[in-house]
């Protein structure tokens, strides 16, 4: 693989700390890398050193000639004067944008539900991040640098995104760095992992599967010293093999060799004693929606809308519920209808005479009575009793501790702190106070993904009801039991989970388009201020815009017919009987190795032969059962 970019014995220090020290490292042709690390140990500064936005203070950056780097920065350069037309595809041609299909992939993806002609100065933040992400996306890089793209994206839009990652270019072709959250979208995008830490970039084969397995073995090996940050790993390793996307990919032979790594791990949460400690907090009723009908009147020229209808849902002591919706949906004002703080238009709410409820809000509304000059240790001195968590009592600086906080973050004024640092101070706070009813609200914002880990730990022991809204799926699948979606208005019980959501709105999109919704571009709304631009599209000969293609030459993946689906499914059953014969085998030989006289090489040798010829079948059959499952689609 050809060599794109990197650095070579790299230095970067800010006044208060070394970022890197001594750093070499590169991007190939082809590298989809996802870049993981603790908050401020460096991943954005790394993006900004190899786009060549920041200059280091020793070493230097290297580049092939005429690779071009797209970068997507936590913050955007866009100007508040322009409309959105031009901020996504400047003063290009109409033809010529309007005529590429990747093009009007990205804005249907992205910027459907946005005004084509308004100002950049309108948008919200969320809207402005996705126009940009879509200026982005529109050009056409070599490499591709994002930093946190999913932010603001709901699930359907990182669905989107992360299909349109993969098949952008042809394999071997191109390269991507991507510093995010979400450990999702890292297993469904990246190849590689690169991991911050102390001033060092590590690297990892695999998506942040294969990187946490790999981890968990690196810190067995070399780190008994950090037996505890090991545990939590192994923990997440036990979700990973569990969950339902490990039941679904992953080959059985490599889901079987997982199961027996964390055969002793115990299950992430005792559900029944769960929900045994909440009923005794609780009694018997919690929150009991009924039928309710929530509309917003029509005001200030905005037309009216019915946002729930004939909703109900009950919601019980200890139960974990997600709850998935676009942008919009109505989440929010579900989440108000549960605290009984909703006007409503029909129905009723049954909230339990023990109930108390916590709420962590995006915006952190309870930080806000926080003087911005107070030090942590002042916030946790307010709060003197402990609270049961995981079967033990936790003190505020236990509690703080085990969300990452040292003794010198306590010093730290809270006007001062990280988003991650404040929201995991906002969420102690909540703890605190001893809800029963937990509300989240986007909690994974701004958290890294060892804080995230250990956010869900924490979370595992808590005993009480906990409704989470989130776009982050990992997170979603990880902490929650059961999973709900708001849909037109009525909410559904997900038994599929995130995936039957996306397969939900699929399909009713597909139905939108049957029953008479244009499927040209012009459904996207972007360029809705010139009427004439679907002509256009007709009289240049442009098919309807349905899916992207990586390559509009490469010839699309022939069909199996029924025989050739049986035969791949029997040569796969047939494969892995001869693999458990063939590891009986080699544990046999194993075996019979330590039996044999340590100095008698010839007979040491003779078995060393055999096992290695077993050990190549076996290799082989694996291979064979990895294509026929390729070839199957599993």
């Amino acid at each position: 693989m050809a060599f794109m970019l990197g650095c070579e014995k790299v230095r970067v220090d800010f006044p208060t700390k070394q970022v890197f020290k001594d750093l070499s490292l590169g991007v190939d042709e082809g590298a989809r890398i996802g870049i993981v690390g603790r908050n401020g140990d460096g991943k954005s500064t790394l993006l900004t050193l190899l786009s060549e936005q920041l200059e280091p203070d020793e070493g230097r950056v290297v580049r092939t000639r005429r690779v071009t780097v797209g970068v997507l920065g936590q913050g955007d350069d866009l100007r508040d004067d322009d409309t959105v037309h031009r901020a996504v595809v400047g003063d290009a041609p109409e033809y010529e944008w309007a005529s590429n299909v990747r093009t009007r992939s990205i804005l249907a993806g992205l910027i459907s539900d946005i005004d084509w002609e308004a100002k950049v100065g309108t948008l919200s933040g969320g809207q402005r991040r996705r126009v940009d992400l879509a200026r982005l996306l529109v050009g056409d890089w070599d490499v591709l640098m994002l930093d946190e793209p999913t932010n603001h994206l709901d699930m359907r839009a990182i669905t989107w995104l992360a299909n349109h990652l993969k098949t952008r270019w042809k394999p071997g072709v191109g390269a991507l760095l991507v510093v995010t959250h979400d450990r999702w979208f890292l297993d469904e995008v990246c190849l590689q992992m690169w991991e911050v830490h102390d001033g060092v970039v590590e690297p990892f084969e695999g998506g942040f599967s294969a990187y946490i397995m790999q981890r968990v073995e690196r810190d067995r090996l070399a780190a008994l010293a950090e037996e505890k940050r090991q545990n939590q790993l192994r923990r997440e390793l036990a979700w990973l093999s569990r969950g339902a996307r490990a039941r679904a990919t992953k080959p059985k032979f490599h889901v079987k060799a997982a199961r027996e790594l964390i055969a002793d791990v115990p299950e992430l949460r005792n559900e029944l004693e769960l929900k045994r400690m909440a009923m005794a907090r609780l009694g018997k009723q919690c929150v009991d929606v009924n039928n309710v009908t929530v509309r917003f009147d029509e005001s200030d020229g905005v037309p009216g809308k019915t946002v729930l209808s004939d909703v109900t849902w009950m919601i019980g002591p200890g139960d974990r519920f997600g709850l998935i919706g676009e942008n919009g949906a109505g989440k929010t004002t579900l989440l108000r209808v549960i605290q009984g703080l909703q006007p409503l238009r029909a129905g009723n709410v049954k909230i339990g005479k023990t109930v108390r409820f916590a709420v962590l809000s995006q915006h952190l509304d309870n930080l806000k009575d926080c003087h911005p000059d107070e030090r942590v240790r002042q916030v946790t001195g307010r709060f003197t009793r402990r609270t049961m968590l995981d079967g033990r009592e936790m003190t505020p600086a236990q509690l703080l501790e085990s969300l990452g906080f040292t003794n010198a973050d306590l010093n730290e004024r809270v006007h001062d702190l990280s988003g991650g640092q404040k929201r995991r101070l906002a969420l102690m706070m909540i703890l605190l106070e001893e809800p029963n009813v937990l509300i989240l609200d986007e909690p994974g914002n701004d958290l890294d993904v060892d804080m995230l880990a250990q956010v869900e730990s924490l979370l595992d022991g808590w005993p009480g009801t906990l409704v989470l809204v989130t776009h982050d799926r990992y997170l979603m699948e990880r902490v929650t039991d059961h999973q709900y979606a708001l849909i037109d208005g009525k909410l559904q019980h997900l038994p599929g989970g995130v995936d039957q959501y996306l397969q939900i709105m699929g399909e009713r999109e597909w139905r939108q388009e049957q029953e008479g919704a244009p499927k040209s571009f012009i459904k996207t709304g972007a360029p809705a201020a010139d009427p004439l631009a679907g002509d256009l599209l007709a009289e240049l000969g442009f098919a309807p815009l349905e899916t992207e293609q990586a390559d509009e030459n490469e010839p699309a993946k022939p069909k199996l017919s029924g025989g050739e689906i049986r035969a791949l499914r029997k040569l796969m059953d047939s494969n892995d009987r001869k693999m458990d014969t063939l590891r009986k085998k080699i544990a046999a030989k194993e075996e019979e190795m330590t039996q044999v006289d340590p100095s008698d090489y010839l007979a040491l040798t003779a078995v060393q032969d055999q096992i290695r010829d077993l050990q190549d079948k076996l290799d082989e059959l694996e291979m064979e059962w990895l294509e026929a499952a390729e070839k199957l689609g599993e």
